[in-house]
């Protein structure tokens, strides 16, 4: 059970400050976790929390908390691109302020039977919602050209090619089952002196991403956050890789400025702006903080106010 795990929320304080919690308000952590995020902002002031997570491994923390702070957190297993439709029972329409911790969550990631870790040997599972094809059933099955794709695009990997090609020679003779040899394949198709981290860490990064559709998944989300914040409402986003924080950075733009940055977003008609952006660059963590947390020294908080106009996107889900 990963209520067993340790975990370390990042950059907590600088979020929780960026929040503005206040009583009576009612905000979303929209990554739940092990509810780092939900418990700061609930002892920070009298108010209420939604905690949201696809992963049903987290149920028993979200227990934990339910225990401590009764009416005043709820919790969903879902997805948080789901958050509006998440608020109809409840008959809330706005809050004041979401969280969004993005990647994958320390006990994901220390727990070998997850399959997302590639220094700990286990089944390629890699899925948060533990729903849909695994990453074992993806590899055995997928074409060269698209894995080469996948790996490039969404892992920033310049070994893309080699990758795929070894992937697919070493499947051809023996089924791909372990994360352990995956992580085999790839650190031997290319030469370990051109990292300064693990050679495989962005192609598990990129079948991750892939398999539980995150791109996607964060587009939806932040469209959604907009919609629902309240005017003065915060929205705090923690991203890990750089393709997220660009994303984010876009999302944040085109809502402020109404510049069209992304093709997956859609084009805003408005001239009014619907965000203000309140970090202009991002706010990273302290040296102490990666000191005794390693995994925050790729972490970037960005965060932004939502205006009194209308929502750039309408309000149909």
């Amino acid at each position: 059970m990963i209520n067993k795990t340790a975990h370390i929320p990042v950059l907590l304080e600088e979020t929780i400050n960026a929040l503005s919690v206040k009583n009576e308000k009612f905000y979303i952590d929209a990554t739940f976790g092990l509810g780092g995020y939900t418990r700061a902002i609930l002892e920070k002031k009298n108010c209420k929390v939604l905690g949201v997570d696809r992963d049903p491994d987290v149920t028993p923390a979200a227990e934990a908390i339910k225990v401590d702070f009764k009416n005043r957190f709820y919790f969903q297993n879902a997805r948080f691109s789901q958050i509006e439709q998440l608020l109809e029972p409840s008959r809330i329409k706005k809050v004041a302020g979401i969280v969004f911790d993005l990647g994958v969550s320390s006990p994901q990631i220390d727990q070998g039977h997850r399959g997302f870790s590639f220094k700990l040997n286990g089944p390629l599972d890699m899925r948060m919602s533990k729903e849909g094809p695994t990453a074992e059933e993806f590899i055995n099955k997928v074409e060269e050209k698209t894995l080469a794709n996948i790996i490039f695009e969404l892992g920033d990997e310049v070994f893309s090619r080699r990758i795929a090609r070894n992937i697919i020679t070493e499947r051809a003779v023996n089924t791909i089952t372990k994360t352990g040899q995956l992580a085999s394949i790839i650190r031997t198709a290319v030469p370990s002196s051109k990292y300064k981290i693990d050679p495989a860490t962005k192609t598990f990064q990129a079948i991750r991403i892939y398999l539980n559709d995150e791109i996607s998944e964060l587009e939806r989300g932040l469209i959604a956050a907009e919609r629902i914040l309240q005017p003065n409402g915060i929205l705090a986003v923690v991203s890990f890789h750089s393709i997220e924080d660009r994303i984010i950075k876009n999302f944040f733009l085109k809502c402020s400025q109404n510049k069209n940055l992304s093709r997956h977003i859609p084009d805003i008609p408005s001239k009014n702006h619907s965000l203000k952006i309140l970090t202009k660059k991002p706010i990273l963590p302290s040296e102490s903080e990666i000191k005794y947390n390693t995994r925050s020294r790729s972490a970037k908080l960005r965060v932004a106010e939502r205006t009194a106009f209308p929502s750039q996107f309408g309000d149909a889900a």
